[in-house]
């Protein structure tokens, strides 16, 4: 279950919306689709984007994707979407009309993107490329698991970056890049400044927005089978999710 005393479910979503100003972040892989061996190969319901489309309506705007993907590549899965969205462990912010929130997060060295790279091939793990960060994916070869924690941390380390590391991935981003940062900045914005954030998530890098989310009187609901400190509710799995959404 979610934490070693089993979460309840939380209660019905048509409740929570008719109790006062809802605001909803929603972690991508995981929680709105299936997990897949490689972030590619994900399957996206067709009719996501607009689903995401009417729940963004029912919360007046209210609605926010905070992705560890990059924004482009979120993009080449839904498509030209006009919500609010956070990319790369929420570094990278966009309004719903495109316009950034916050500055630019800066790239990997080219330097330090050559090490993963290579690292990747040495070791026959999938490297994924982002605007800024770089992930190692080892969810093929899980006994590889410590030693690319390892290796990562030390590449952070002498480049003074980060690691995060989720569900058979470590990935290194800048200091700060991190989806608490992204509730905490998109909460001072209309229309979500003044509401009661639900940040759901299924990963540890999810902890961070739940964290969040219960400094401005919210709270998170832990998705699937892991360990959560900072949830105080949890789904079954992703279909619950959209089962529980409505979608």
């Amino acid at each position: 279950m979610a934490s070693s005393t089993p979460l309840p479910s939380p209660p019905p979503f048509a409740e929570l919306l008719a109790a006062g100003s809802v605001a909803l972040f929603l972690d991508f892989d995981g929680t709105l689709v299936d997990i897949a061996h490689e972030p590619g190969a994900i399957d996206v319901p067709d009719t996501l984007a607009d689903s995401l489309h009417s729940l963004r309506d029912r919360l007046e705007g209210r609605l926010a994707l905070i992705t560890g993907r990059a924004l482009d590549d979120l993009a080449s899965h839904l498509g030209d979407i006009t919500l609010c969205r956070a990319g790369s462990h929420g570094a990278s912010r966009l309004l719903p009309d495109g316009s950034r929130l916050g500055d630019e997060p800066a790239a990997l060295s080219e330097e330090c993107v050559r090490e993963l790279r290579a690292y990747a091939e040495l070791h026959e793990l999938f490297y994924e490329t982002k605007l800024h960060g770089g992930a190692l994916h080892y969810r093929g070869s899980p006994t590889k698991a410590e030693a690319t924690l390892s290796f990562a941390r030390e590449v952070a380390e002498r480049h003074e970056l980060c690691v995060t590391s989720g569900k058979s991935v470590a990935e290194l981003v800048r200091p700060g890049a991190d989806k608490g940062g992204a509730v905490r900045a998109f909460m001072a914005e209309r229309p979500f400044a003044g509401s009661v954030p639900i940040f759901i998530g299924d990963d540890t890098t999810d902890e961070d927005g739940m964290t969040a989310a219960i400094e401005f009187s919210g709270f998170g609901i832990a998705v699937g089978e892991r360990d959560s400190e900072a949830a105080r509710y949890h789904l079954e799995d992703v279909a619950a999710v959209h089962k529980w959404l409505d979608l």
